[in-house]
């Protein structure tokens, strides 16, 4: 390697198998190839306008793309940004790299409306990589919606509470694409946020933003019973989206369940130790759709009687097939899992925005290492987005 501190750029970088050696992060540099060609440090700057008064807020595209990077190395604290600025790590992506204490005064500078900046750089990045290549078109598209909670430790922290799970955390909501494993959209929410809140103006802004994306075949939402609203069924249906949606046995629902009669539940492949069976209805005048399960043999002392689970769906496909896509909806916990591994294993602030600026960059973070496969390394086949650091050898510069 030349020794000289001129930045090079990404396209100056020459990969040689001629060494034994190897730089534990040089894998960013796939995923730093991928960010410059979608445009994303232009699309920051263009996008993220801090006020000029706080201190921190010039530069904005290059700050958001160090805490990207950092993230795609597995940085889930500020003081993590750090690993960019050892060895030549800033001249391999070009230039200045921020201090982390510049990166904290940053994200400070953050209120909601420069959240929804990055938000919008969330979604503008989208479009370009699936017009790159990584969209769906005219294809069918499965969009899973959940919510999880991220713990914290700091009782200081805004908006961190207890919720339904005692634990002290935040409680974001994501939507994710079923087959690549994308977060299409992400919001940090109050630790002591009901799960439904905010839903319908998320569904919203889902439709609006996959839709501006390109996608343009069928479109299929699924949820669990936590976000069982009827207005958000009404929004799907007047955009022309089909959905799958869990429901709570409430009185009423459990009523419409025990009034099937017996010879319409049909069995359906389970595990030996247990039977499950599907049956369907209608309720509200939508198509309600039941799986009912029990143990069986030795196991059936622990619990002999049936427990039932059921979901809405405005699909016309025949039942078995939708009651089996609408459990398939679990795949989005790969993606919490991910975001828990890398990212989103802290909340590093004490300020609720700028925590609500690293939840986007996080998802984007997962993102750009889902378009590195998709785009740059379509034959590989893993289906989760690990961080890229220590599985590239060093570059020769």
């Amino acid at each position: 390697m030349a020794q000289d501190d001129k930045p090079v750029g990404l396209d100056g970088v020459a990969v040689l198998f001629d060494d034994e050696k190897v730089v534990c992060d040089a894998g960013v540099m796939l995923v730093a190839l991928v960010a410059q060609r979608l445009g994303v440090e232009a699309l920051a700057g263009h996008l993220v306008r801090l006020r000029r008064d706080p201190p921190g807020a010039a530069n904005a595209g290059r700050k958001v793309m160090a805490i990207l990077y950092a993230m795609v190395l597995g940085a889930d604290s500020i003081d993590d940004i750090g690993v960019l600025r050892a060895g030549r790590t800033g001249r391999l992506l070009g230039g200045w790299i921020p201090a982390p204490s510049t990166l904290g005064t940053f994200l400070r500078a953050f209120t909601f409306g420069h959240v929804r900046q990055l938000d919008a750089l969330l979604g503008r990045a989208l479009e370009r990589a699936w017009k790159a290549g990584a969209g769906p078109g005219d294809g069918r598209l499965v969009i899973d919606v959940d919510s999880f909670v991220g713990e914290v430790c700091g009782r200081l922290k805004q908006g961190a509470a207890y919720g339904y799970t005692h634990l002290l955390g935040y409680h974001p909501i994501l939507a994710t694409r079923a087959d690549t494993r994308e977060a299409l959209h992400i919001r940090l929410r109050k630790g002591s946020a009901n799960t439904q809140k905010g839903m319908l103006r998320f569904t919203e802004e889902l439709i609006a933003r996959v839709r501006r994306a390109g996608a343009t075949g069928p479109l299929l939402l699924r949820a669990d019973s936590g976000f069982w609203n009827t207005k958000v069924f009404a929004r799907l249906e007047q955009a022309g989206w089909q959905y799958s949606i869990g429901v709570r046995m409430i009185k009423t629902v459990r009523a419409a369940v025990e009034a099937i009669d017996e010879n319409a539940w049909q069995r359906i492949d389970y595990s030996e130790e247990g039977e499950a069976q599907i049956a369907e209805t209608t309720y509200a005048g939508r198509r309600l759709i039941v799986r009912r399960t029990r143990l069986v043999g030795a196991q059936a002392e622990l619990w002999p009687d049936w427990r039932h689970f059921a979901f809405f769906t405005n699909r016309t496909d025949e039942i078995a097939l939708v009651e089996a896509e609408h459990r398939d909806h679990a795949v989005v916990e790969q993606v919490i899992a991910d975001l828990k591994d890398q990212a989103l294993a802290h909340f590093p602030s004490g300020q609720f925005h700028a925590n609500g600026a690293w939840t986007v960059l996080a998802a984007l973070a997962h993102n750009l290492l889902r378009w590195t496969q998709l785009l740059g390394l379509p034959d590989t086949s893993g289906q989760h987005a690990r961080c890229a650091a220590g599985c590239s050898p060093s570059p020769a510069v």
